[in-house]
């Protein structure tokens, strides 16, 4: 239980939502809301007033509160399931299967809203401009409020880090890549805004109805890239393909200093929160080696947080052989 207690705490930290900064936590369920509204607003306008752009910008956004949404259910499932021993190393994975699955249901959307793209830019529809630009416009303002809502939060978060350095500063570190990862997702979405009240305005001015659907496929590819992305880092998770990361070479590092000749005989190493692994390490060697000795070398490296050491004494012979 103890182990679980302090996987999960790992994992809090290393959260949006740091129980130091109940504004950061505040704000972005703010940011979730206000998202997910204008997200459903901005694809059933989309889909009402025939316009492909608006189409995208809404499922674009839709990436960006699934993401966000998923971070505040994962946190109460964290939460809800704090004390279940059923959960060998905390619940962060719900976090990872739940954006695995949005990230799948998404290469879906952009599948469907380029074929509609296209078939809109071969066979035109009357697309209502004022309405589908008065909804972009909203579009674009509920983007510039949640980007300056999570600011907020994320310069909060700062000023919490510098004023309240009590050993645990590398948190608030961890809080605030997440809090601008955010950020960056917001702008991003307004940015596609624009350029979706650009088409609008391109095919109401100057009769360029091709734009609307054109900045479709754009919305589409930008979708598929974000989903693809979720996607491979998702899966390397879940599957534990994670031998490849620089904490693997590290141990070798370790293990090929210490003051007695040993081989590696078994590695795995898997991640269990954000930026926390696990390892089970089993070492050959001639002369005597405590694994207390072991674990105490590899303890130079803040993100080895189960550490399981073996080692077997094998006479010298045996080692040339």
């Amino acid at each position: 239980m103890m182990q679980d207690a302090a996987a999960l705490e790992n994992w809090q930290h290393s959260h949006v939502f740091d129980e130091g900064n109940p504004l950061a936590e505040r704000n972005t369920r703010w940011v979730v809301w206000l998202t997910a509204t204008m997200m459903v607003a901005e694809i059933a306008g989309g889909w009402i007033f025939n316009s492909m752009a608006l189409l995208a910008d809404g499922w674009h956004m839709s990436s960006h509160a699934l993401a966000l949404g998923l971070s505040v259910l994962a946190y109460a499932a964290a939460r809800r399931y704090a004390h279940d021993p059923r959960f060998a190393f905390g619940t962060w994975k719900i976090e990872i299967l739940g954006g695995y699955t949005s990230a799948v249901f998404l290469v879906a959307v952009a599948g469907l809203m380029l074929y509609q793209s296209v078939e809109r830019l071969l066979a035109p529809m009357p697309i209502h401009y004022n309405q589908a630009i008065g909804i972009a416009v909203l579009g674009l303002i509920v983007n510039l409020v949640c980007a300056w809502l999570l600011k907020d939060g994320h310069d909060q978060a700062h000023h919490h880090h510098h004023h309240h350095d009590d050993g645990h500063g590398h948190h608030d570190h961890h809080q605030d890549l997440n809090l601008r990862a955010a950020y960056l997702h917001v702008l991003a979405d307004a940015a596609t805004s624009v350029f979706a009240i650009v088409a609008l305005f391109g095919g109401k001015l100057w009769g360029a109805a091709w734009l609307d659907p054109v900045m479709g496929i754009v919305g589409a590819a930008l979708v598929a890239t974000w989903a693809y992305g979720l996607l491979r880092d998702t899966s390397r998770v879940l599957i534990d393909a994670e031998m490849d990361r620089p904490v693997v070479a590290e141990i070798r590092e370790v293990v090929a200093e210490l003051p007695v000749a040993a081989e590696i005989a078994d590695l795995h190493v898997w991640r269990v929160g954000k930026d926390k692994y696990a390892c089970v390490l089993s070492l050959v060697v001639t002369e005597t080696l405590e694994p207390d000795a072991v674990r105490q070398a590899l303890s130079i490296h803040d993100e080895l947080v189960h550490v399981t050491v073996e080692v077997n004494r094998r006479a010298a012979r045996a080692m040339v052989a």
